[in-house]
């Protein structure tokens, strides 16, 4: 097949240099703060994308520039690319074509022949050898050509000890005032902010010496000048001033993550971050006042070039002698371009060919033919989230039946925040990167709320009381005698017959938590008092989103007698990470509240009639039923089941049956990928729910690891074909969207969504000690907002080792940038690329990759930033 392929360079303008010399603090401020990202609460935890302040640079150069100065590896080891190759997951053919390709785009110092040499040798080196390390005069020679200046370090950096200690300051207080406003205890003046709370009680803070505190006599009460005058005292050069400040805030990108989301709530970011670090660098400054003025390290970083000149030495084919008689230019030249290879480019080139053989072998998959059974009309229809967990079970469904599947966005494309039945909060059911525009509240008859209401204060009674005992100073002291043997008598059962217990559990706490049958504030009637947004819909609203969403996947036509709209969810037990294997298009929560409110909406009549207006014709016999993907059990869970016409009825029964057999294949696949399972069990229905009641089990589900395509449009390319649970699957029909809108929202929202899971999976994996956040057994939860290791560290931001690796040395997730793939036409993609600035930089700066499969020819065309890919028939 013929493949075409589209520059980026001719729809992307000439970028203009900003910047200018002594910029106000703020900016210095917001400039430092790019290299971290928002943190969300635990009780919400979702994916972030950890470098989204970056994405104006180069994936590459964002790599070289955290690598320099603050030792961040955004690549995986060598190690993990070789055992990649050894199971066949990197082709060598791609390695030389990015190699030559690399070597063709780049500007050499030397001829083209001594460089890829020099390259090839580096590739497939971790360290020079012992004896090129021994040549004499070798260190000489080194210390004459060093060329790369040491990365700005904070003087508390310079100190030994002092980093340390500012650290656990720095900690101990984000604790006291970020934590959970329900402590017993609260930290006094709350309301002065981080900075003024600080400032009124440091000077009784025991853990500083009495000199310590009283360097605080005069200090500054207003957050910023303090941030001032500590970069004074500390004597950091203005030109120096941005580096400085993030570095203090990648010290602990935890807690600067969670500052960033808090101060964004109140809607000063800005305001938080200067409070934060002018806290820190207050601190630092107190510390290390005795030993001031630092001596400033302006010396080269003579260990690498020793390497580096060895390397050369060794691989090169040069003598000492031609060393000497390059110029000092030509030496640096040689040693810098070197360097940046063995550090970053050599790596790179790893990922891409690990990337393009991935890529290759999807679209094999892709474009297999198929012949398919289009002339049988669906019993059902059902709409999925794009979750990769969902792939696996919408394919055994319709290898079961008579049965359609569609992908979406899990919110359904509904931009509310939805407060439970008798709820004091709201939670934003929709993507981080979408405001909510509506509230839906629930609500129920009085009468038929009575008993529940009656057994959920009962409860809440228990749990309280059982809380201020514990907390209390005296009757704490009677708490373990009181509940010791019936809590033992709990940890004995959930230990021993965990699945048993297990059920126990999950059943008391069903008939505890059961809420009678609710309805949902769908029409609009006022607003919010807290938040100001409308309660309900208008009925134009209403037809718009559900309208939206249906135009979106391509479904306006040809509707079977039943659509099942499907959220998803997990159930695990004892794990604090349980909402980051939820929905994270509805904000780290169950898909369920969206799922019904989209059914309720598409079932009403005078939503029918405006559809019909606008050309979209639901049969009167369609009806729309709200269900509920468990992902750790592989189940679907029916949530609003109204009264249903015979021809509904009768594909509900056949959907229910089939939906059995589909949950056992589809379990049977996903144990098969759990470690320490063995063989498929006899029956993996009963293992997965084990799991998911097991308050032991470390690994109930992958998630969403391995994770790396996001594939946009019809569900005939990916029908009956095993994508291994690797592939967001969003529906879109191009002819259906002649102006490219629907497209562009898919890209705005989803496709962003999935670009920040596969990063969280990608940074968690290739730096598990920076961006994960360790082994989940040896976690602390802390202040009911995060997780630490210990009760000193840093707020970790990422994912568990557990969720990204079946053992302490084999990885299962995959650490692959997402690759998009948009079945329309190449005009599409070019308009999309012209109006969406912020995807185009994506994709051009590669943190993204983009492919697209033309309709009508089945071309696949790979669109990079400076050239194109090599087409070779396969």
């Amino acid at each position: 097949m013929s493949k075409s392929a589209m520059p980026l360079e001719r729809l992307t303008g000439e970028s203009k240099p900003t910047g200018a010399e002594a910029r106000p603090l703020a900016m210095l401020v917001s400039e430092a703060a790019k290299a971290v990202a928002p943190l969300w609460s635990i009780s919400a935890f979702i994916a972030r994308h950890p470098w989204m302040g970056l994405e104006e640079q180069t994936f590459a150069d964002a790599a070289d520039r955290l690598q320099q100065a603050h030792g961040i590896d955004l690549y995986p080891p060598m190690a993990v690319f070789h055992a990649a190759m050894a199971k066949g997951e990197i082709d060598l053919v791609f390695v030389e074509r990015r190699l030559q390709r690399w070597l063709d785009n780049k500007p050499l110092p030397v001829r083209r022949q001594e460089a890829e040499r020099m390259c090839r040798a580096l590739l497939w080196n971790e360290t020079v050898p012992n004896e090129a390390l021994r040549l004499p005069e070798l260190a000489e020679l080194a210390h004459a050509a060093a060329w790369r200046p040491a990365a700005v370090r904070t003087a508390g950096a310079a100190l030994h000890g002092v980093s340390q200690r500012l650290d656990q300051q720095t900690v101990k207080w984000c604790k006291l005032f970020y934590g959970s406003n329900t402590a017993p205890w609260a930290l006094p003046h709350r309301e002065l902010g981080f900075y003024g709370a600080w400032r009124r009680l440091i000077a009784a803070d025991p853990a500083l010496s009495k000199e310590e505190r009283k360097r605080f006599a005069d200090w500054p009460h207003d957050g910023e000048e303090a941030l001032r005058q500590a970069l004074m005292k500390l004597g950091v050069q203005e030109e120096e001033t941005a580096a400085y400040l993030e570095a203090h805030l990648l010290a602990l990108p935890g807690w600067a993550g969670m500052v960033v989301w808090q101060s964004r709530r109140t809607g000063d970011e800005l305001r938080g971050l200067i409070d934060y670090l002018a806290v820190r660098l207050s601190l630092e400054w107190t510390l290390v006042a005795p030993y001031l003025p630092l001596e400033r390290e302006d010396h080269a970083d003579i260990g690498a070039a020793l390497s580096l000149l060895a390397a050369w030495l060794h691989w090169g084919g040069m003598t000492l002698e031609d060393w000497r008689n390059l110029s000092g230019k030509e030496q640096r030249a040689r040693l810098a371009f070197i360097d940046r290879f063995w550090r970053i480019d050599r790596c790179h080139l790893w990922l891409e060919a690990w990337e393009d053989t991935y890529e290759a072998k999807l679209k094999e998959a892709v474009l297999a033919h198929q012949p398919m059974d289009e002339t049988k009309k669906a019993a059902a229809q059902l709409l999925f989230c794009i979750d990769v967990r969902s792939e696996p079970f919408r394919r055994h469904l319709e290898a079961a039946g008579p049965f359609e599947t569609y992908g979406c966005a899990g919110f359904f494309g509904l931009p509310i925040q939805t407060r439970a039945l008798d709820s004091d909060d709201a939670h934003p059911s929709c993507p981080a990167i979408v405001a909510p525009q509506h509230e839906i509240n629930e609500t129920a008859a009085l009468e038929a709320a009575r008993p529940y209401r009656r057994r959920r204060d009962a409860f809440r009674f228990v749990g309280q009381t059982f809380k201020k005992i514990k907390q209390h100073m005296l009757a704490g002291l009677l708490l373990p005698e009181m509940s010791g043997p019936w809590l033992g008598l709990h940890t004995f059962a959930r230990s021993a017959a965990p699945a048993w217990a297990g059920r126990v559990v999950r059943q008391a706490e069903a008939a505890a938590e059961h809420k009678p049958k609710t309805d949902l504030s769908l029409h609009r009637h006022g607003k919010d008092e807290s938040s100001g947004l409308p309660i309900g819909f208008t009925t134009e609203e209403q037809v718009q989103y559900v309208k939206q969403l249906l135009v979106n996947i391509g479904l306006t036509s040809s509707f079977a007698p039943l659509v099942v709209v499907c959220g998803h969810e997990s159930e695990t037990a004892n794990n604090p990470y349980a909402s980051a294997l939820d929905c994270g298009a509805c904000g780290g929560a169950a898909g369920a509240f969206n799922a019904r409110v989209f059914a309720a909406l598409a079932n009403l009549p005078e939503v029918r009639a405006g559809l019909a207006a606008e050309g979209i014709n639901i049969p009167d016999e369609t009806v729309f039923v709200a269900a509920e993907h468990i992902t750790t059990v592989d189940e679907v869970r029916w949530l609003d089941v109204p009264p249903l016409p015979a021809a509904a009825e009768a594909a509900f029964r056949q959907l229910k049956q089939a939906l059995g057999e589909a949950s056992r294949r589809a379990n049977a696949e996903r144990m098969a990928k759990l470690p320490h399972v063995g063989q498929t069990p006899r029956d993996p229905v009963a293992e997965a729910q084990r799991r998911a009641v097991d308050w032991s089990e470390i690994r109930p589900e992958w998630g969403l690891a391995r994770n790396a395509a996001f594939l946009i449009g019809r569900r005939k390319l990916t029908k009956g074909k095993d994508l291994n649970g690797r592939v967001f699957l969003h529906s879109y029909d191009w002819r259906e969207d002649p102006t490219g809108e629907a497209l562009a929202g898919i890209i705005a929202g989803p496709a962003t969504v999935g670009q920040w899971i596969n990063l969280q999976y990608y940074a968690s994996t290739v730096a598990p000690h920076y961006y994960g956040s360790g082994d989940k057994t040896t976690q602390t939860v802390t202040g009911g907002i995060g997780v630490m290791q210990g009760n000193g560290s840093d707020l970790l931001a990422g994912l568990p080792w557990q969720s990204v690796a079946a053992s302490d040395r084999e990885l299962f997730h995959a650490p692959l940038r997402l690759l998009v793939i948009i079945e329309a036409p190449s005009y599409y993609i070019e308009q999309l690329l012209d109006r969406n600035e912020e995807f185009r930089r994506k994709v051009q700066n590669g943190w993204l990759r983009l492919a697209s499969i033309d309709p009508d020819s089945g071309a696949w065309v790979n669109w990079e930033a400076g050239r194109l890919a090599s087409r070779q028939k396969r």
